[in-house]
């Protein structure tokens, strides 16, 4: 194995304006309100449509896991709960009970429990406090932290620090969730930055960082100590890498940087070389019905990791196997099928071909950030990529023109 692992000493001197971020960064979000305040265009679509969204959730009320149809199995709808996405009543049975598995074909059910309301609380935040760091406008952060509270402190509609009854089945197991149904709260790790950002506002109190920090306090102590929480570390493809990451980002947020130098440390032997091959596939993701999608997605989280890594000191990038087992790897086995047709590719992607593709142009994009010498990448970014000049990466990921 060849992997550098470095801690710099400026590590101990920590300068919350420079290394607030931990999948953001501060520089680049710097760069580009300088050149919004400057009036250069490269960046002015994305902000404008930024605004507008911003606009749209100022006009929203904040939603919180108590609005959901039913109640979980311990009676508390405090209780976030989610509802296995490929899991669909039996037609032989008079109830559907239990539900079975059409691998790829969500259920629309989903809609009815907390699985979109997370994922709209932590996009809301995320654009809201954008919103307030580019444009310097009180508003948006007032209305972010509003968000917050909804969902993490107010006592009438907190969501318990726990995912005991994610991805449920119906008909399985008394309603209870499942190890995997953590992979939900990924939408944490985004929405965390943008709380990160929001400290400098004035709308963010004290009395709401400690609150926040006190609930991924007990949210982390779950995910490493519950059933649930070791069974989804002990998964084998995409989802022990998002538990991973999740780990990593809050024990970063609540100060546990060993915990998080520790999941960096183990993570080539963990996970890259388990679940990457000498000829970058990924086993455990091509057996699936949306083998490229799933493919890809896995590769989101491990490029999200190496960045990660890089501002703790740890250099995963450069974590190579023996038999030659690495992230870059994975991503050379994906790149010959971008630009082509769906029946080019040798697995099953019963849907979202286009879709995917443009979202591993921007995986392949961050990895050229982790490592600007893959100009091959940048190459193969700039060739393929059809990202809209309003969409929200470029504020987040795109160097400005030179």
């Amino acid at each position: 194995m060849r992997i550098r692992i470095i801690y710099f000493l400026a590590a101990l001197f920590f300068v919350p304006t420079i290394q607030a971020q931990s999948l953001w960064n501060k520089n680049q979000l710097e760069a580009v309100r300088k050149s919004l305040s400057s009036g250069q265009p490269q960046y002015l679509p994305a902000y404008e449509a930024l605004l507008a969204d911003a606009e749209k959730i100022m006009r929203k009320e904040p939603v919180s896991v108590m609005m959901k149809e039913k109640t979980p199995a311990s009676g508390d709808k405090h209780d976030y709960m989610s509802q296995a996405r490929y899991y669909w009543p039996d037609p032989a049975k008079p109830d559907g009970l239990p539900y079975i598995s059409r691998d790829g074909e969500s259920n629309p059910e989903l809609e009815k429990l907390d699985r979109p309301k997370l994922g709209e609380m932590a996009n809301a935040v995320m654009d809201l406090t954008l919103a307030w760091y580019f444009s310097g406008d009180e508003k948006y952060a007032h209305r972010a932290v509003e968000w917050l509270r909804t969902w993490f402190i107010n006592e009438e509609t907190r969501k318990n620090p726990n995912m005991n009854y994610a991805q449920m089945i119906p008909g399985h197991n008394g309603g209870k969730g499942r190890g995997i149904g953590i992979i939900d709260a990924y939408s944490y790790t985004g929405m965390l930055d943008a709380v990160r950002l929001l400290e400098g506002s004035a709308a963010y109190t004290l009395q709401d960082d400690t609150c926040m920090k006190n609930w991924f306090t007990q949210f982390l102590d779950w995910l490493l100590t519950s059933p649930l929480g070791v069974d989804e570390s002990n998964q084998k493809n995409n989802h022990a890498v998002a538990y991973d990451e999740q780990v990593i980002l809050y024990a970063l947020y609540t100060g546990n940087r060993e915990i998080a130098l520790q999941y960096l440390q183990e993570f080539p032997q963990k996970r890259i070389y388990t679940q990457i091959m000498p000829d970058g596939s990924q086993p455990a993701e091509l057996r699936r019905t949306l083998a490229f999608g799933y493919s890809e997605y896995n590769l989101k989280h491990f490029i999200e990791i190496v960045l990660v890594g890089q501002k703790e000191g740890v250099y995963l990038e450069q974590a190579v196997s023996e038999d030659g087992r690495s992230i870059f790897k994975a991503f050379d086995f994906l790149i010959p099928y971008i630009g082509k047709d769906v029946t080019a590719w040798p697995y099953q992607q019963i849907s979202e071909w286009d879709y995917k593709q443009q979202e591993l142009c921007k995986d392949i994009y961050m990895a050229w950030l982790s490592d600007p010498s893959r100009e091959d990448y940048l190459e193969v970014y700039q060739t393929f990529n059809k990202l809209t000049p309003e969409d929200r990466f470029n504020l987040l990921f795109i160097q400005p023109e030179k």
